[in-house]
């Protein structure tokens, strides 16, 4: 397995980069994402702690090019976190991010626009809500994530080129 990148510890890569309908294996490397995915609680209580180590990984995935892997694991932290919570608006907005960097990958540009546009919606759903607590919304600099997005819906046409990552939008 591929060594993992600072800030997700010890845990392991995918070995490859799944793309649905180009990967040349058979399919996405189930194994590795079991792994992560065993960390994922049942329930959180709350919130979704910003250190929780699922919720690293996948957003780590993402910033690394495992578009449709980091899909998977934030789906199952946005499953676990608390019903009416803030952290599922964001978890929310990060995965129409990674389906929208998959889509691009495609190149399917026009259906990564679109999914960037409801990942913009939802992080101005957000500002909107209460801020103030220790969960992994109250401390990502969603502003600055929303900037990137508008960013790239300015441009006249999204390349491969245009995949947007978390740590751009200066999460460390």
């Amino acid at each position: 397995m591929t060594a993992a990148p600072s800030g997700i510890g010890h845990l392991p890569l995918p070995r490859w980069a799944y793309v649905p309908g180009q990967s040349k294996e058979a399919a996405a490397d189930y194994e590795t994402l079991a792994q992560i995915a065993a960390l994922v609680p049942a329930r959180f209580q709350g919130y979704v702690p910003a250190r929780h180590p699922a919720l690293r990984y996948g957003m780590a995935l993402n910033d690394h090019g495992y578009f449709w892997e980091s899909q998977e694991i934030l789906e199952a932290v946005w499953a676990a976190a608390p019903q009416g919570g803030r952290e599922r608006i964001l978890l929310r907005a990060c995965i129409l991010i990674t389906t929208a960097n998959l889509r691009l990958r495609m190149q399917k540009p026009h259906v990564a626009g679109r999914l960037f546009g409801e990942a913009l919606g939802e992080l101005e759903a957000l500002g909107m809500r209460n801020v103030g607590g220790d969960g992994f919304a109250d401390s990502f600099p969603v502003a600055a994530l929303a900037g990137l997005i508008k960013a790239k819906l300015e441009q006249p046409q999204l390349a491969k080129a245009d995949c947007v990552a978390f740590a751009a939008a200066g999460r460390t």
